[in-house]
């Protein structure tokens, strides 16, 4: 029954996961702790204090009592059913003597920082916390994705231009869903729009899904340097320092860390969708693996351009596995897993369409990521095979050789050499082989042999091997 269960929700999910939905974290709303300088909301004996110059939009969802209000010269307020401000004419056991509440500015947030957007297979998802974690270039939203900003929040995103387009396949603002980009370019003209994407660039909205049962490409490389300059800002654009001495660099991420990365090569039997479901309830499932973060999508891969062997194969499926462990412990539950899933790809890895995969990991004890590659079970079986039978017919030939049982008139052609001498001048010139009555009649035996006279040409013994004149090929037959 739950195996059952798992495959039905696989199925499920297939269906109805072609593409991601994000929803936008921070807000504006007034009850929002996080969006006053002294965390906390004003109380009646406090004065609110919105930036003069600043534009904002504010939602508002319950009454406000307020000693004083400054407003902002250009902005607007939201207001939910009987929410308001009031003039307070009491006093607040709770708020003190009052003072002077700071609204942060509203324009800090910036549309490309990764830290700012959570992502999930469903809305149902969403709304329960089962979030998915993504390299930073697709944490932001790709080209097919649902992008949601929360009813009942105000907010202002910041869109700056970046190295290519942003398309999404949908958005959803205060309720309303835009699948049309003529109609949300209308919506971006209205006061309410002009606040919540002040611009100067916006996203446009195509209604595209991905068709491709492999998996589609974020398409979010071009502004990689604005998504790392936007998820760094407050560091100086510098990387936190990690334990492991030679840390991996994702595809798609911004800083190196510790875990483990797979690379897989595909076929046209891969479904992206279903492997990643087969991970998360086959694996992260276990509570040994409970805290360990993967992601898993399809990118370029890095090494195509370099590789000979690789040549045409620009794309792979990259899976990045981290945990929550520290110091010398750090990536070593990724490790264990990493272990897991190779292994599990060496037995049923042709069953999902993937044809060769490689891992490389980084973990507090090692001092350099190690590559452990690997194929389906089926290659290494027949490598193995191959292997086994050609050595078996090498050994099987030079014994037979050595013997004198047998010798193969090409073996004597070719020409060995050891330390500048053939190893023909080590034979004395009379075991240059032996009389056989069938190839090499003897004086007293020509008789019974020379049935059909010239037709059985002589068999001769030269230095260089065993030869015969074949009267199909002879030269002296006039074609």
């Amino acid at each position: 029954m739950y195996t059952g269960q798992i495959l039905l929700s696989l199925l499920l999910v297939i269906a109805v996961s072609e593409a991601l939905y994000k929803r936008w974290i921070p807000n504006t709303n007034f009850e929002n702790a996080s969006n006053w300088m002294e965390q906390r909301v004003p109380c009646a004996q406090d004065k609110a204090v919105f930036p003069r110059d600043k534009r904002v939009s504010i939602f508002v969802q319950s009454p406000h009592p307020l000693t004083d209000l400054f407003l902002p010269l250009d902005g607007e307020f939201i207001l939910s059913h009987g929410a308001g401000f009031i003039a307070a004419s009491w006093e607040d056991p709770g708020c003190g003597q009052g003072t002077f509440i700071n609204f942060h500015n509203a324009d800090r947030h910036q549309w490309t920082d990764p830290k700012l957007w959570c992502s999930a297979l469903t809305t149902d998802d969403l709304d329960s916390g089962r979030f998915l974690f993504a390299v930073d270039a697709e944490s932001v939203p790709c080209r097919y994705d649902d992008v949601i900003f929360s009813p009942d929040t105000s907010f202002q995103v910041q869109f700056k231009e970046t190295g290519s387009d942003v398309q999404l396949r949908s958005i959803s603002v205060l309720g309303e869903k835009f699948t049309d980009n003529e109609e949300f370019s209308q919506y971006l003209q209205s006061p309410t729009g002009k606040l919540q994407f002040p611009g100067p660039a916006h996203p446009q909205v195509t209604n595209q899904r991905c068709q491709e049962s492999t998996g589609c490409l974020c398409g979010n490389d071009g502004m990689l340097q604005e998504i790392c300059s936007a998820l760094l800002q407050d560091t100086e654009n510098k990387c936190p320092e990690v334990p492991c001495a030679d840390p991996l660099l994702p595809v798609g991420h911004c800083c190196g860390v510790c875990g483990v990365l797979i690379s897989m090569d595909y076929s046209s039997a891969f479904n992206l969708e279903a492997y990643r479901s087969r991970l998360l309830h086959m694996f992260l499932s276990l509570e040994k693996y409970s805290s360990i973060k993967l992601a898993i999508s399809k990118v370029r891969n890095p090494s195509a351009i370099l590789s000979l062997v690789r040549i045409g194969e620009e794309l792979t499926i990259q899976i990045l596995l981290i945990d929550g462990k520290e110091g010398a412990l750090a990536g070593s539950d990724a490790l264990q897993l990493g272990y897991d899933i190779m292994a599990d790809i060496d037995t049923h890895g042709q069953s999902f369409g993937i044809t060769k995969a490689e891992m490389r990991f980084a973990t507090g004890g090692v001092t350099s990521p190690q590559t452990a590659p690997s194929m389906s079970a089926g290659a290494i079986s027949a490598i193995v095979i191959g292997v086994v039978l050609g050595l078996s017919i090498i050994g099987a030939s030079y014994f037979l050789y050595r013997r004198d049982g047998c010798r193969f008139p090409y073996l004597r052609s070719f020409q060995f050499w050891r330390n500048g001498s053939r190893l023909e001048d080590t034979v004395s010139e009379d075991r240059k082989g032996f009389e056989n009555p069938i190839f090499e009649p003897s004086p007293e035996n020509n008789q019974d042999l020379a049935i059909g006279g010239d037709d059985v040409k002589e068999v001769t013994v030269q230095e260089s091997g065993f030869h015969f004149s074949n009267p199909v090929f002879d030269s002296n037959i006039d074609v």
